[in-house]
């Protein structure tokens, strides 16, 4: 399974940017139900950085300091995944990250969706739910449907 067939959850959850916005319009976007991390896009669309709610949690029990635009706060390079890459591989990869949301990048570094976590491990179950399925009719002499 490909990451491009959650497109309906990853493009829901995609939020951008730009690299001089405000880190009030990085927080309103990361206040919304479903969204963990925002992209922050260069002048062209492209990702330059991420942005999640720990990053602003950090800066704001740091001792008082101006708020920074959001290029202050992002962490780059960013690590990301494209739209035909596989959904075990990008999970077994936040896994070892320790990461929440990926962004999914595409051939042109313009992000096209956010996969949560959350989201890859029920398309994985699910995948296994089907194959066991299959399996349990061809043992039992059903054959493939």
């Amino acid at each position: 399974m490909h990451i491009e067939q959650l497109n309906a959850l990853t493009i829901a959850r995609l939020a951008v940017v730009d690299v001089d916005a405000a880190l009030q319009d990085a927080a309103q976007s990361l206040s919304k139900p479903g969204i963990g991390l925002v992209v922050v896009c260069d002048g062209h669309g492209k990702a330059a950085g991420v942005l999640s709610k720990s990053d602003l949690v950090r800066h704001l029990t740091s001792p008082a300091s101006p708020a920074p635009p959001a290029c202050a706060l992002m962490s780059s390079p960013v690590v990301s995944c494209g739209p035909r890459d596989d959904v075990h591989a990008v999970y077994k990869l936040m896994a070892t990250r320790s990461l929440q949301n990926i962004p999914v990048i595409d051939a042109g570094a313009k992000p096209v969706g956010i996969l949560d976590v959350r989201d890859a491990m029920k398309a994985l179950f699910k995948q296994e739910e089907v194959q066991e399925q299959l399996l349990l009719n061809y043992v039992s002499g059903v054959g493939y449907r």
